[in-house]
């Protein structure tokens, strides 16, 4: 009986080293995660010439501080390179959603009828 419990004692760190095989994360790199995403997003819509209230709005689920964190820091690159906002078509910013990939993607186009 000693033996075997010995033998689950010197197992178990091995064991649970496995665990991040489980698809388990650490909260630091969950956050990590958010806040490189909200940075990006940020950037993105200084890139594309929207404010950051706006950003805000389309963006409800990202952390506000990482996405003024990301749009300062493109408003930033882009004056000191010279760099051109790209505008957003008029279609492309009036389409519904919030930026979270929440909206319906809109229906497939209709091929043109062969002979006519």
């Amino acid at each position: 009986m000693r033996r075997s419990a010995l033998a689950l004692l010197i197992a178990a760190p091995v064991w649970l080293a496995g665990c991040d095989a489980l698809g388990l994360e650490a909260a630091s790199v969950v956050a990590a995660r958010k806040d490189a995403e909200g940075r990006a997003v940020g950037a993105a819509c200084r890139h594309a010439e929207r404010a950051i209230e706006e950003c805000y709005a389309m963006n409800k689920r990202s952390d506000k501080g990482s996405v003024f964190a990301g749009w300062r820091e493109m408003n930033d690159y882009m004056r000191e390179n010279n760099i051109a906002a790209v505008p957003v078509p008029a279609e492309a910013a009036s389409a519904p959603g919030d930026g979270d990939r929440t909206a319906e993607s809109p229906p497939p186009k209709k091929a043109p009828k062969k002979g006519a």
